[in-house]
């Protein structure tokens, strides 16, 4: 018989979180103790705000429903595992609008996770090889959910960094916000010792990042949000050029398939819209993201784009026909930029 209250609701809340009716002969066989007993300690978690609804009937059944709020939850150390492990792919892939919560949901948990609970997870993620990935390099969970935690608890995070030119360099910053662009992670945070606002790339993050217990109180951005203060500092900090492409798709369709670095479609009718944008991306790069929002679009410019696009529809047009003719090459090699023959 479980005679530990606490322990005892607990183990009730766990079972409730199943998905199914809950017999109360059932509940008290499992818990050892009294239907009477069971019958107080669902009353006991109504009052602290679960909310259990009881079903009529010889036995009389339970089962926990939605509610306004969301309770706090109770996992076994399977369920625990499995959560982690599953928060820890979606932060290391870029599954649109799951990375970021992936990340901050991760942080809280391992936060709470007992330590053999940890290594289990470890041990699992060391011996998983993803078959599919992001395109950009692959990061270290660990480093993100240090960074993230460090971001909600306002505390100074010190860390190395490698600069795209090698430099290696010991920072102290607060951090701000991740931003994922779908290729990449970056933060946004205050460079303490430069007194400037700084993005980095967490993946050229070296060694590992550690909060050092410093509070601090949040600054205010320049401009705009992490993401525009992103998209400013890039465009800045590159060779960048202006371009503009209308689409036969609405803004919220458009806006869900490109990176918002790119910029904000403006709505031009249901089902069109426009979008000026700058970009440091090679023209062919930003020919093949246009065409992956999947709708029909037409550029307006720069010409070099213009002639990416004309250039990769001829190349997949090609791939889908029959084998070219001898004109068709001398075509192609005429009209192709040099007749390298890359893709882009």
């Amino acid at each position: 018989m479980t005679t530990d209250t606490p322990a005892r609701l607990l183990q009730l809340l766990s079972l409730l979180q199943t998905p199914r009716e809950w017999p109360g002969g059932e509940l008290a066989e499992r818990l050892r103790v009294s239907r009477r007993t069971v019958r107080r300690d669902i009353d006991r978690l109504r009052e602290l705000g679960y909310p259990v609804q009881a079903a009529r009937g010889s036995d009389g059944g339970y089962r926990l429903v939605a509610g306004k709020a969301l309770p706090p939850l109770v996992v076994d150390d399977e369920e625990a595992v499995a959560i982690a492990v599953g928060l820890r792919a979606g932060a290391g892939h870029a599954v649109e609008g799951i990375e970021e919560a992936s990340v901050r949901a991760l942080a809280k948990l391992e936060q709470v996770l007992p330590a053999r609970l940890r290594r289990r997870v470890s041990v699992l993620q060391s011996a998983t090889v993803p078959l599919t990935s992001g395109d950009g390099p692959s990061i270290p969970t660990e480093t993100l959910t240090v960074i993230a935690a460090a971001i909600a608890g306002q505390e100074r995070l010190r860390f190395g960094y490698r600069s795209g030119e090698g430099a290696e360099s010991r920072r102290l910053a607060e951090p701000y916000r991740l931003v994922s662009t779908g290729r990449r992670w970056y933060l946004v945070a205050y460079d303490v010792e430069r007194d400037d606002w700084r993005t980095f790339r967490v993946d050229r993050v070296s060694g590992e990042p550690f909060a050092t217990g410093a509070r601090f109180a949040p600054r205010e951005l320049p401009r705009g949000d992490a993401a525009e203060f992103l998209r400013d500092r890039m465009q800045r900090g590159r060779g960048t050029y202006a371009f503009s492409v209308r689409f036969a798709a609405s803004a919220e369709v458009v806006a869900d398939r490109l990176p918002q670095l790119f910029g904000r479609p403006e709505p031009r009718g249901p089902q069109q819209c426009v979008l000026h944008g700058n970009t440091g991306d090679p023209p062919e790069w930003l020919a093949f993201r246009l065409a992956w929002v999947g709708c029909d679009f037409h550029v307006e410019g720069p010409p070099a784009l213009v002639t990416a696009v004309r250039e990769l529809g001829g190349r997949l047009v090609r791939a889908g026909g029959d084998e070219p003719r001898e004109t068709d090459r001398a075509d192609r090699v005429g009209g192709e930029d040099g007749g390298d023959g890359q893709s882009p």
